[in-house]
């Protein structure tokens, strides 16, 4: 049997670093295959200055304005005449201007991007909202844009033809958080990408996303009456993307977490205490062990740590230090990540004998 069918992550999921220009900046991505994103992160590595995203579905407010959310707060989507981001190109995306969020001439960047499909979008009138949806099936993203109801066991479209393992939902037109969905946690739990909050008994979800809805109560951070509102949805793709949990046990010699692939980049939250989000990948950290991180819930500047460090393997990660953000003992720790290469590959072949 087949392991994946995604031999070559960097088709769907790439990791671009850049240094800001105070201009037009192309950023062109160098992994194996083109890809044109539809979903871009973007942090100042070097200073504190908030998280920034754009996806092709919410776009731009008429020419080169792009319309943007900030991660690491509760804002409302804004946008910049001629600021932020100006293109999503066949191989990779244009910033303009001078924002020290995403193309200051004093700073280095990250830029983690997800293909969806081409930014082309379609109704999905499978629920009892009418979603805009824009897929990618092979890869297991959507991005969905709906209006609430305020009504309880409200439902709409996602498009994945599979259950969603990880739901990330935001207001657009209000001051709410960013309430996160995960597998291990379940549907009557939250935490918030937005906040270090632990995770907590939440109301948003009626019931556990199906292979085609997703199931709302009436709840202003996700179904407010004429809230307009982003998701961005993930289902497990075996050898390309996993999220579960582990139990942290507070020691170097850290737990070890079978992905199935060689990780690219990991997003990890300690679901039990209030601690920080922590984010790694394998552009900003090129050797084992894994140890620039970021926190996405805050607009800190990348740093290093003895304590937050992550080995990157070749199917899996371990971790290797002992912070309470990535493997306090006792605590479930959760986890999103997504792959730099399969274990195995489509055709049963180890990657490693390549």
């Amino acid at each position: 049997m087949a392991y994946t069918t995604i031999d070559d992550s960097s088709a769907h999921f790439q990791t671009a670093l850049y240094t800001g220009n105070n201009s037009d900046n192309a950023i062109t991505n160098d992994g194996n295959s083109d890809l044109q994103p539809d979903f871009i992160w973007v942090k100042n590595r070097g200073a504190a200055q908030n998280h920034v995203v754009f996806d092709s579905t919410r776009g731009f407010n008429g020419d080169s304005d792009s319309l943007y959310l900030e991660p690491n707060n509760t804002d409302a989507e804004a946008h910049d005449d001629d600021n932020h981001l100006k293109s999503f190109n066949s191989d990779g995306f244009t910033m303009q201007a001078s924002s020290s969020r995403s193309n200051n001439s004093s700073y280095t960047y990250v830029a983690w991007q997800w293909k969806a499909n081409g930014g082309t979008t379609s109704s999905n009138t499978s629920g009892s909202i009418t979603s805009t949806v824009q897929a990618n099936t092979t890869s297991g993203f959507s991005i969905i844009t709906y209006t609430g109801n305020a009504t309880d066991d409200a439902t709409f479209g996602h498009g994945l033809g599979a259950v969603p393992h990880f739901i990330i939902i935001k207001a657009r037109n209000r001051t709410n958080g960013w309430p996160v969905y995960h597998r291990s946690q379940g549907a009557d739990k939250a935490l918030f990408l937005s906040t270090n909050a632990a995770v907590e008994s939440s109301s948003f979800y009626q019931a556990t996303p199906t292979s085609t809805l997703i199931t709302l109560n009436d709840h202003s951070n996700v179904n407010n009456e004429s809230g307009t509102y982003i998701c961005y949805c993930f289902t497990e793709i075996q050898g390309y993307s996993k999220f579960g949990s582990y139990e942290g046990n507070g020691d170097a010699d850290g737990p070890f977490v079978y992905t199935g692939f060689k990780p690219a980049w990991v997003i990890l939250k300690n679901a039990d205490t209030g601690e920080n989000w922590c984010l790694f990948d394998n552009k900003r950290s090129t050797h084992n062990p894994m140890d620039d991180y970021l926190e996405p819930n805050t607009s800190d500047a990348e740093a290093d740590g003895e304590t937050k460090i992550v080995d990157f393997l070749s199917n899996g990660f371990k971790l290797r230090g002992a912070s309470a953000l990535i493997n306090n003992d006792g605590d479930t720790h959760i986890y999103a990540a997504f792959a730099e290469q399969p274990f195995v590959t489509s055709g049963g072949v180890p990657c490693t004998a390549f």
